[in-house]
């Protein structure tokens, strides 16, 4: 065993704000026709234009299955740190009704005789 540590260690803290995060990269994902569009009068060469079109075209055929897979992972993340508060909170809650069942047994200061 660990001698005193845990055997499970989470970073729940980053774990909280990874759901998050993967759907930002969804939405980022998502805008790439806009972000092009927006840098069509900028670029002005129409074989470049051509050239993003056809991207965003291909683009689109592989992005629903990673939309999918971020939204997949998010919600995975969102569940397990869920559930490790639940858990937390839980086992916080026993350890304070233990802890008042042996206050009330000590606490008249016969040592619970």
């Amino acid at each position: 065993m660990g001698k005193g540590k845990s055997d499970l260690t989470l970073p729940l803290s980053e774990l909280e704000d990874y759901g998050s995060r993967l759907r930002s990269i969804k939405t980022r994902l998502n805008h790439t026709k806009k972000l092009f569009e927006s840098y069509r009068d900028d670029i002005g060469d129409g074989t470049v234009n051509d050239a993003l079109e056809d991207f965003e075209s291909n683009w689109e055929d592989g992005r629903e299955d990673i939309t999918q897979q971020l939204d997949a992972l998010a919600s995975m993340s969102d569940a397990i740190v869920r559930e490790f508060k639940k858990l937390d909170d839980e086992l916080a809650k026993q350890v304070n009704e233990k802890m008042k069942v042996q206050d009330t047994r000590s606490g008249d200061g016969s040592g619970g005789k």
